[in-house]
Protein backbone atom coordinates (compact mmCIF):
# COMPACT_ATOMS: atom_id res chain seq x y z
CA UNK A 1 0.00 0.00 0.00
CA UNK A 2 1.29 3.65 -0.82
CA UNK A 3 0.18 6.14 1.11
CA UNK A 4 0.50 10.50 0.76
CA UNK A 5 0.59 12.51 4.21
CA UNK A 6 1.41 16.19 4.39
CA UNK A 7 5.41 16.15 6.16
CA UNK A 8 3.16 18.45 9.03
CA UNK A 9 0.57 15.33 9.63
CA UNK A 10 1.45 13.59 12.75
CA UNK A 11 2.34 10.32 11.92
CA UNK A 12 0.05 7.13 12.53
CA UNK A 13 0.92 3.96 13.21
CA UNK A 14 -0.04 2.42 9.94
CA UNK A 15 2.12 4.73 8.25
CA UNK A 16 5.00 1.83 7.90
CA UNK A 17 8.23 3.39 6.14
CA UNK A 18 7.83 6.60 6.00
CA UNK A 19 9.95 8.75 3.18
CA UNK A 20 10.36 12.30 2.34
CA UNK A 21 9.97 12.77 -1.23
CA UNK A 22 10.85 16.86 -1.76
CA UNK A 23 13.88 18.29 -2.72
CA UNK A 24 13.94 21.39 0.12
CA UNK A 25 13.45 20.53 3.69
CA UNK A 26 9.90 21.87 4.85
CA UNK A 27 9.84 25.24 6.63
CA UNK A 28 9.10 24.94 10.30
CA UNK A 29 10.19 21.51 10.89
CA UNK A 30 13.57 20.33 12.86
CA UNK A 31 14.90 17.55 11.14
CA UNK A 32 14.77 15.86 15.04
CA UNK A 33 11.09 16.52 14.84
CA UNK A 34 10.31 14.66 12.54
CA UNK A 35 9.35 11.11 12.02
CA UNK A 36 11.02 10.02 8.56
CA UNK A 37 12.86 6.76 7.86
CA UNK A 38 14.16 8.32 4.41
CA UNK A 39 14.57 11.46 2.59
CA UNK A 40 15.15 10.64 -0.99
CA UNK A 41 15.18 14.07 -2.49
CA UNK A 42 16.26 13.16 -6.24
CA UNK A 43 12.82 11.47 -6.30
CA UNK A 44 11.41 14.62 -6.70
CA UNK A 45 10.30 17.00 -9.83
CA UNK A 46 13.19 19.08 -11.10
CA UNK A 47 13.66 22.48 -9.80
CA UNK A 48 12.83 23.88 -13.20
CA UNK A 49 9.52 21.71 -13.26
CA UNK A 50 8.45 22.54 -9.96
CA UNK A 51 8.72 26.17 -11.11
CA UNK A 52 7.30 25.97 -14.03
CA UNK A 53 3.90 23.92 -12.52
CA UNK A 54 3.53 26.26 -9.22
CA UNK A 55 0.75 24.70 -7.93
CA UNK A 56 -1.69 25.81 -10.95
CA UNK A 57 -4.32 22.71 -10.99
CA UNK A 58 -5.04 23.70 -15.07
CA UNK A 59 -1.43 22.36 -15.46
CA UNK A 60 -2.00 18.91 -13.21
CA UNK A 61 -1.99 16.54 -16.27
CA UNK A 62 1.07 18.22 -18.59
CA UNK A 63 3.38 18.23 -14.93
CA UNK A 64 2.52 14.42 -14.60
CA UNK A 65 3.77 13.64 -17.88
CA UNK A 66 7.03 16.03 -17.68
CA UNK A 67 7.74 14.09 -13.82
CA UNK A 68 6.79 10.78 -15.35
CA UNK A 69 9.51 11.23 -18.34
CA UNK A 70 11.71 12.59 -15.11
CA UNK A 71 11.51 9.36 -13.32
CA UNK A 72 12.39 6.81 -16.27
CA UNK A 73 15.60 8.21 -15.61
CA UNK A 74 15.39 7.58 -11.89
CA UNK A 75 14.72 3.91 -12.02
CA UNK A 76 16.96 2.65 -9.20
CA UNK A 77 15.18 4.71 -6.67
CA UNK A 78 11.53 3.87 -8.12
CA UNK A 79 12.50 0.25 -7.96
CA UNK A 80 13.61 0.88 -4.31
CA UNK A 81 9.88 2.50 -3.73
CA UNK A 82 8.24 0.01 -5.41
CA UNK A 83 10.05 -3.18 -3.09
CA UNK A 84 9.71 -1.22 -0.01
CA UNK A 85 5.69 -1.59 -1.27
CA UNK A 86 6.24 -5.57 -1.40
CA UNK A 87 7.45 -5.41 2.42
CA UNK A 88 4.68 -3.53 3.52
CA UNK A 89 2.84 -0.01 3.51
CA UNK A 90 4.51 3.02 2.89
CA UNK A 91 4.13 6.71 3.41
CA UNK A 92 5.46 9.37 0.82
CA UNK A 93 5.20 12.71 2.65
CA UNK A 94 4.88 15.53 0.04
CA UNK A 95 3.89 18.46 -2.02
CA UNK A 96 4.52 16.18 -5.23
CA UNK A 97 3.59 13.05 -3.77
CA UNK A 98 0.39 12.39 -5.43
CA UNK A 99 1.68 12.21 -9.10
CA UNK A 100 5.24 9.82 -7.38
CA UNK A 101 2.40 7.54 -6.01
CA UNK A 102 -0.06 7.57 -9.37
CA UNK A 103 3.10 6.94 -10.97
CA UNK A 104 4.59 4.26 -8.53
CA UNK A 105 1.09 2.36 -8.49
CA UNK A 106 1.05 2.27 -12.49
CA UNK A 107 4.88 0.79 -12.46
CA UNK A 108 4.11 -2.38 -10.25
CA UNK A 109 7.24 -4.43 -10.07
Amino acid sequence: MIKIRRIYDRPEADDGFRILVDRIWSRGLKKNDVKIDLWQKDIAPRSALRKWFNHDKRKWNEFKSRYYEELKDKQEIVKLFLEKTEEGTITLLYNNAIALKEFLQSNRL
